[in-house]
């Protein structure tokens, strides 16, 4: 017999989103009101948002963050898909457990460890900190959470598909580029989604591998609000919040479209 949740559920459920979403509802609503005090309602105005356009340092804040949030996302997804591949394809080759280990330690180890582990490399190599630094950092951290996604896909992958293509002539990298590449494109889409989202997201490994003239988004909003919340930074807070849902939204029906695929094939 099929049991619903009941009311005590449905009371759990809604406190438990309440206690999630209600500091962000909180931030988008504050982010129209028309006083410069956080805590006064003053009414209803989008000129915080106007005036994010004139805002330099903010603009320049998230140019920097979105051409980071590009390179280092391409960069993760093409190594993390490399290295989705080999776990799935190649066997237990020697140093498959490695690879495994090295490629998803990042995933688990703590931010503040990983940015100080990157910062004395970049010292070590004499590599100046900015863009590039935070590019390397980001696309390290972010490459483990694609090899993830790929390789779950990967996991489900019928493999008779590419089998046929060998039968057929090709060879296996073409029956790789032409067969298995195009049905897992949705699970590199949101591999790559959920990278610049979580490049997008960081301040911690930015912080330490930073340089001047390279401050990201969420640095700029950090500085900010240890002087005071502003309108304004709960305008820009916003429209983060409005990427990172586009995304992650995006990644998801990528998702559920290559789940779709796969049990079509």
């Amino acid at each position: 017999m099929k049991r619903g949740m009941g009311w005590n559920g449905v009371l759990a459920l809604t406190l438990g989103f309440a206690f999630i979403y209600a500091p962000i509802l909180l931030l988008i609503l504050f982010s129209f009101n028309d006083s410069r005090l956080v805590t006064v309602w003053g009414g209803f105005t989008t000129r915080w948002y106007q005036g994010l356009a004139s805002n330099e340092a903010l603009m320049s804040a998230a140019w920097n963050s979105l051409r980071v949030g590009v390179a280092s996302a391409t960069i993760a997804t093409v190594m993390g898909a490399l290295i989705a591949l080999a776990l799935a394809r190649f066997g237990k080759f020697r140093g498959r457990g490695a690879l495994a280990a090295m490629a998803f330690a990042p995933v688990v180890m703590p931010e503040v460890i990983t940015a100080l582990s990157l910062l004395l490399l970049f010292v070590a190599i004499d590599l100046d900190r900015g863009a590039l630094t935070i590019t390397i950092a980001h696309a390290t951290f972010t490459t483990g959470f694609v090899a993830a996604i790929v390789g779950a896909r990967l996991s489900l992958f019928d493999r008779s598909l590419e089998e046929a293509a060998m039968d057929l002539g090709a060879s296996p990298l073409f029956a790789i580029a032409l067969v298995t590449l195009p049905l897992i494109a949705p699970a590199i889409l949101a591999g790559w989604m959920l990278a610049f989202t979580l490049s997008l997201d960081d301040l911690v490994i930015a912080s330490f591998v930073s340089g001047p003239g390279s401050t990201t988004l969420p640095m700029r909003i950090y500085s900010q609000a240890r002087l005071g919340v502003s309108p304004d930074i709960n305008a820009v807070g916003s429209v983060l919040i409005a990427v990172v849902t586009v995304a992650v939204l995006t990644a998801t029906v990528a998702l559920k479209r290559a789940g779709e695929g796969e049990r079509a094939a």
